[in-house]
């Protein structure tokens, strides 16, 4: 092996409708959805994905699974990914700054998983909850049974 050439191995990268000799690979958005939910879910200021009450009746009665609730995600023109993410975050936090870091960590997060660029990661803030609300079980006047 000569030592003057640095050996690197090409790894290919999986797009959302990538063509190869065995055939498409596509991935679904709600496969998308779910990376973002998880990656927003690792930031300890993140109390819970997803909108408001009335919001959570409405996707009660939509066809979206769970793992959707919260997060929308489009193609732009150039096919980037376009996310929305609703969250509820921890009473206290910095809420800009945990928002911030919840963009970074989608975007970083869904770029590595697909292959696939994210042009915007809109990051709603619907509201925040106390302590006292994570002990007690609210859940933004749901009734909680144990």
């Amino acid at each position: 092996m000569n030592s003057d050439k640095t050996d690197t191995q090409q790894i290919p990268s999986i797009s959302t409708e990538e063509t190869n000799s065995l055939g498409d690979i596509k991935i679904n958005h709600s496969v998308v959805a779910s990376i973002v939910r998880l990656s927003a879910l690792e930031n300890s200021g993140v109390f819970a994905v997803g909108g408001s009450f009335v919001d959570g009746i409405a996707e009660i009665f939509s066809k979206k699974e769970a793992s959707e609730r919260g997060v929308r995600v489009t193609e732009s023109d150039n096919s980037n990914y376009l996310i929305e993410i609703r969250l509820i975050l921890n009473y206290g936090v910095e809420l800009a700054k945990c928002a911030y870091d919840v963009q970074i960590a989608v975007k970083d997060r869904v770029e590595n998983m697909t292959g696939k660029m994210v042009e915007r990661v809109d990051v709603v803030i619907d509201g925040v909850k106390s302590k006292d609300d994570h002990e007690n079980g609210d859940r933004g006047g749901l009734q909680v049974d144990d």
